[in-house]
């Protein structure tokens, strides 16, 4: 019988088979553990991080709202970074969690700060 982390790596594996990111559409992976939350835009051609964002951000960490909301402004942060380099386009990478809660909130975040996926 598989344990909860191996099958969340399979799904994972599974995801970025059918998925990647270029420079001028970079891939949005969001990264959730039981504390913060992190995303970062990826360049999967040339293997680079473009940007990041996560809670433990001071601007973020500061306010005292729950995860979720947390998790909104992460969203809201890495689509402003995403706009200094001039990017619009993204293709989003739950990382193997379901699209719900606090990797929902990353991308409502994100697409009210103006990113398209």
């Amino acid at each position: 019988m598989e344990n909860k982390s191996i099958k969340k790596q399979k799904i994972k594996y599974r995801i970025r088979k059918k998925i990647s990111g270029s420079a001028q559409k970079p891939r949005l992976s969001v990264f959730r553990s039981n504390a913060e939350t992190y995303v970062q835009l990826i360049d999967d051609v040339n293997g680079v991080t473009l940007a990041s964002a996560s809670t433990r951000d001071k601007d973020i960490q500061t306010q005292k709202v729950t995860k979720t909301e947390k998790s909104k402004l992460v969203g809201t942060a890495i689509a402003r970074k995403a706009s200094e380099l001039g990017l619009k386009d993204v293709v989003f990478d739950r990382g193997g969690n379901l699209y719900h809660g606090r990797v929902k909130a990353v991308a409502d975040g994100a697409r009210e700060g103006g990113l398209l996926f």
